[in-house]
């Protein structure tokens, strides 16, 4: 029999199949915000742009492109969040807490959930040796400790790159739930060679970097996105509870154009006329009652 490689860390499981459960209040769809804060090498390492979408070389123009995310296009993305009272999870470069000290005083004021994105986008943890890995885990975490008071339990790597041992690793490091795998719609227990690890569910489709940059669509055409996946996911979630996230970057959606589109998607779900239905939350808040469940509705995997 053909045998490719795989990775061992969780079971196929049809959703179809699954214990049924409700999020608090009894709520059937669980919504949170996946925002990226993020810093980049200048000239130098990872990152693309829509005239540049492989990232290399890096120049000047892709670099100020990103920069104008935490000099400006942050700070609209907050006044929107703040406008809808929205709560969001920051995926957060643990370099900016070095250097973007009001953007740090801003997270601390909104008390929204920091998720580890390692230490910059301009590197990612694929092809390096496990040793360097647990090493760049360690440094994002205590960073991120250090400025908040407390460590990260959720982690995305930068790039959502992973090794085939960064569960493992991150289990070691104190997380228990990583947003690195779009596997599911669902929270899903994953095995690592220390425990187990919650899978978050996190968008790779519904993400304004892979829509804009990448597949060329409009703001416009990405608040679309966002409003058919929220109408379609209420209805779905009738059957089982899920999970929706919406994934954005600073530099990508506080562009003003795209602004203006995506705070009128984002108030078409908070108003809806079924809004009693939807958890709008965080992915740590997630984790944490994924954990208290009862072990047979959402198995671990020995």
């Amino acid at each position: 029999m053909l045998k490719l490689p795989s990775h061992a860390r969780y079971p196929y499981s049809p959703v179809f199949e699954r214990a049924k459960y409700e999020w608090p209040g009894k709520k059937q769809l669980a919504f949170y915000i996946g925002l990226n804060v993020e810093h980049f090498a200048f000239m130098s390492g990872k990152g693309a742009d829509p005239h540049n979408r492989g990232g290399a070389p890096q120049t000047q123009r892709n670099y100020a492109w990103r920069d104008y995310g935490l000099r400006v296009g942050i700070w609209h993305v907050f006044d929107v969040l703040e406008e809808l009272k929205l709560p969001a999870t920051i995926l957060l470069n643990s370099m900016v807490c070095e250097l973007y000290p009001q953007v740090i005083d801003r997270l601390k004021m909104r008390g929204d959930d920091i998720c580890a994105h390692g230490r910059t986008n301009a590197e990612n943890l694929a092809g390096v040796w496990e040793h360097d890995e647990a090493r760049m885990i360690a440094d994002a975490t205590k960073v991120i400790a250090d400025a908040f008071g407390a460590a990260p339990r959720g982690w995305m790597g930068p790039g959502a790159a992973e090794t085939p041992v960064t569960p493992d690793l991150l289990v070691e490091a104190g997380y228990d739930h990583s947003l690195g795998w779009p596997l599911d719609d669902q929270p899903v227990w994953m095995k690592t060679r220390s425990g187990p690890l919650l899978s978050v569910p996190y968008p790779m489709e519904l993400n304004d970097i892979g829509a804009t940059v990448h597949r060329d669509h409009t703001g416009r055409e990405f608040a679309d996105m966002i409003v058919d996946q929220f109408e379609e996911m209420l209805v779905r979630s009738e059957a089982a509870p899920l999970v929706m996230s919406v994934s954005l970057h600073p530099y990508i959606c506080g562009q003003p154009y795209r602004m203006r589109p995506l705070r009128k998607a984002l108030a078409h779900c908070i108003n809806h006329m079924q809004k009693e239905r939807v958890w709008f939350t965080r992915a740590c808040d997630i984790a944490e009652f994924c954990k208290l469940l009862p072990e047979h509705i959402i198995p671990k995997v020995s």
